[in-house]
């Protein structure tokens, strides 16, 4: 039976690390192991230790030490040829790792659906321009099914959406929570009504809703499937605000976010309509493509949303 091959044996443990390189050179320079030392922010003591300790590793003397200084052995000197090209190299490697942080923190791409879009995230990118003036933001605005799919296809760097759960292939937080309300307008027969509508009444009525795919059809679906589901739909339509716009006019009643409704609500354009024996509250969360935890920009924007950073950051 052949012998397995021997596990290889990492780079790492036989090249020493950057700090022990850059001594050496410090060492080169100078010819002195103390002067070295100081020019590298270390004890003299931590420097000899440090010295003896790539000795031992490379199995090689690296120094001859007398009174007078310390002086490269041939060994040494060749040894530190090669040091100035891998830090030279790690050096080149730093500086293109800040320009690709650079790049990604020249921008910030979001997504968030129609209610997260409108009413909360103006706020929160007023915040981040201030912390970030830098930094160039885009937003994606759309339902929810639509923000899942521009995380996915890399065409945004974070996301905010209004269903009941995380949609597939993302991660996400809680970031708020909201409720739906059932409105109607001043002229509307229900406007006048003393007692809550029953979730059957709302289901049997045409409602003007949003179309399927947004956080808020979503949860109202969910809400009153037990009591026979949504009668078909008055109308339609794919905005916030198309829908106020509709209902205002005394087309029907419609089901938004209380967060969308506070100026059409003070000023008596839309009347609030209570609903017993359903609950139509939901979770409103920042998302991103599982595994890929927010970093700069994204993780700024998400902690001015209340998080200070996504969960196991």
């Amino acid at each position: 039976m052949p012998s397995e091959a021997p596990a290889p044996v990492l780079l790492s443990h036989r090249v020493p690390d950057l700090g022990a390189l850059e001594l050496l050179l410090a060492v080169a320079r100078h010819g002195s192991l103390g002067r070295a030392a100081r020019d590298v922010g270390i004890t003299q003591p931590a420097a000899s230790s440090r010295i003896r300790s790539m000795e031992r590793q490379l199995g090689v003397a690296l120094l001859d030490r007398s009174p007078r200084g310390s002086r490269l052995t041939d060994a040494g000197a060749l040894v530190t040829d090669w040091a100035r090209r891998i830090v030279e190299a790690a050096e080149a490697f730093d500086v293109g790792a800040q320009a690709l942080r650079d790049r990604r923190d020249s921008r910030l791409r979001v997504a968030a659906s129609m209610t997260i879009a409108e009413y909360l995230l103006p706020g929160w990118l007023i915040a981040l321009r201030a912390e970030r003036p830098d930094t160039a933001v885009s937003l994606l605005a759309g339902n929810s099914a639509a923000v899942a799919g521009r995380l996915l296809a890399g065409e945004a760097d974070l996301g905010f959406v209004e269903g009941l759960f995380i949609p597939e292939g993302l991660d996400g937080t809680v970031i708020a929570h909201d409720r739906l309300v059932v409105v109607v307008a001043p002229s509307h027969a229900w406007a006048g009504r003393r007692t809550p509508l029953t979730p059957q009444e709302l289901a049997a009525t045409p409602l003007i809703l949003r179309e399927r795919g947004s956080g808020t059809r979503q949860v109202l679906d969910s809400a009153l499937a037990v009591h026979g589901g949504l009668a078909q739909p008055l109308l339609e339509l794919s905005s916030t605000t198309a829908v106020k716009g509709a209902a205002e006019s005394g087309a029907g009643p419609c089901v938004l976010s209380e967060l969308a409704l506070g100026e059409e609500l003070s000023s008596r354009r839309l009347v609030k309509i209570p609903v017993a024996g359903v609950r139509l509250r939901r979770q409103l969360r920042a998302v991103w493509p599982s595994g890929h935890r927010p970093a700069g920009p994204a993780r700024d924007l998400l902690s001015l949303t209340g998080r200070s950073s996504p969960p196991g950051a």
